[in-house]
């Protein structure tokens, strides 16, 4: 973990950064995560990588790694030098650039520096491009400034915006998810350019096709049984105190359910004892993920610190109705009313009331899916990442300045007025092309 390793069999050599038509764009990608742990944020960071290379981009990632990645990952990796995360012991801690580390990526000359996440590595590799003078861009996965309420500090929560602005503020822009966690990274003036990479949804794999009675009946639940289901991490900041509460609730009101939780945590051992008559399936993933979400008859996801909401996506593709948080992420998803409801955060009663109505009328569940499911249908791939492409060109290829012309002089003064620029026609970034 401390030693540098390529999953590439070779380093790659010196290249010239763009500049000519034609020539192939190089990217250096920097993430905390890229496949040791899997996650909504590495699953769009792989398939991003995996686009451009399709492209002719060449990209190069650098991330911790671990002997036993959770997935075989996109591209070239480079292993950076890791410690393990005191209290999260599945997460690493990347520790910067070491002078091999930096050697290679200088080498490797990148047109473009792209950052996933603010931690120690983010930090140490922006100050070293910065060096190089490579424009940087960063993508925002998550809400970090919200965790602090989490942990019972949550006075801290101004502290850690302000850290946020100082490492995005100067950057040659930013990306968000979702219009919604776009407005409040405007709205916290992280950044002038604030742009959409959004997400997209498998949607051969994600399909209402996939609900399966036999699976229902192994798991312990009776035809007649209206299943409230939660997919994501098994921990706090996901919301689980709020999911255990609304469940505490509807039982309280006689509202008869099932509650199926798809997902692995350190958090397996509260829910447990908070929710005991819930069914935990562990981590799931790839057709028997698709086949847990159509067999479910709703989700629930009360969580405020997602960016843009894949499980609520993967949801809607589903065929399920969905009752969230207003808050970023599924609020750019959800329709509410309908195609689910999005309830004020934390509110107990109003998640109760909203899960209550599907769970007494089938007819809205069926109408509700059947809106979210056509919803769905707009969030394609590579749409998605093709646009992020064209991001990437706008930061290499700005605008022309406006030229100066000489007007007529007016009390003895030359006046000088901006021309227009003519629109310029972009060569494609790689020989590869389309």
């Amino acid at each position: 973990m401390g030693s540098m390793e390529l999953s590439h069999p070779q380093f790659a050599r010196p290249v010239a950064p763009l500049s000519t038509p034609g020539q192939g764009l190089r990217v250096a990608l920097i993430s905390g995560n890229y496949n040791y742990v899997k996650d909504g944020a590495n699953q769009a960071l792989n398939r991003l990588v995996a686009y451009l290379e399709r492209k002719g981009v060449t990209v190069r990632v650098y991330s911790p790694t671990s002997d036993t990645p959770a997935f075989v990952h996109s591209g070239t990796l480079v292993s950076v030098p890791s410690i393990r995360m005191p209290g999260r012991g599945e997460y690493l801690v990347g520790l910067g650039l070491t002078p091999a580390l930096k050697r290679d990526l200088r080498e490797f000359a990148p047109d473009l520096v792209h950052l996933s996440a603010p931690d120690l590595l983010g930090h140490r590799a922006k100050k070293f491009a910065k060096s190089l003078g490579v424009p940087i861009v960063a993508s925002v996965h998550t809400r970090f400034e919200t965790y602090f309420r989490y942990y019972g500090i949550g006075w801290l929560t101004r502290v850690g915006e302000n850290m946020l602005r100082s490492f995005y503020s100067d950057l040659a822009g930013i990306y968000a998810p979702s219009e919604s966690m776009a407005d409040l990274l405007r709205a916290q003036r992280m950044n002038e350019h604030v742009r959409i990479w959004s997400r997209g949804v498998d949607r051969n794999l994600y399909k209402p096709s996939r609900r399966d009675t036999d699976w229902r009946r192994a798991m312990g639940i009776a035809d007649s049984e209206v299943v409230v289901g939660f997919v994501g991490r098994l921990v706090h900041e996901k919301g689980l105190d709020v999911v255990a509460d609304t469940i505490a609730e509807l039982e309280r009101r006689g509202v008869k359910h099932r509650v199926v939780m798809v997902g692995e945590g350190p958090a397996r051992d509260w829910l447990t004892e908070h929710i005991p008559g819930a069914i935990l399936t562990g981590h799931l993933e790839g057709e028997a993920l698709a086949r847990a979400y159509a067999s479910m008859d709703m989700l629930f996801n009360p969580s405020t610190t997602e960016t843009f909401g894949n499980v609520t996506l993967e949801a809607m593709a589903s065929g399920l109705p969905v009752v969230a948080a207003i808050s970023t992420g599924s609020s750019s998803l959800v329709n509410d009313g309908v195609s689910g409801r999005l309830i004020a955060p934390g509110s107990i009663a109003g998640f109760a009331d909203a899960l209550a109505g599907y769970i007494a009328d089938p007819l809205a569940r069926v109408a509700a899916g059947g809106s979210g499911l056509a919803a769905s249908s707009r969030y394609d791939w590579d749409e998605i990442n093709g646009a992020m492409l064209e991001h990437y060109r706008s930061v290499l290829e700005p605008a022309p300045a406006a030229l100066p012309v000489l007007l007529p002089r007016r009390a003895g003064a030359a006046r000088v007025a901006p021309v227009p620029p003519v629109a310029a026609v972009r060569p494609p970034l790689a020989a590869s092309g389309s």
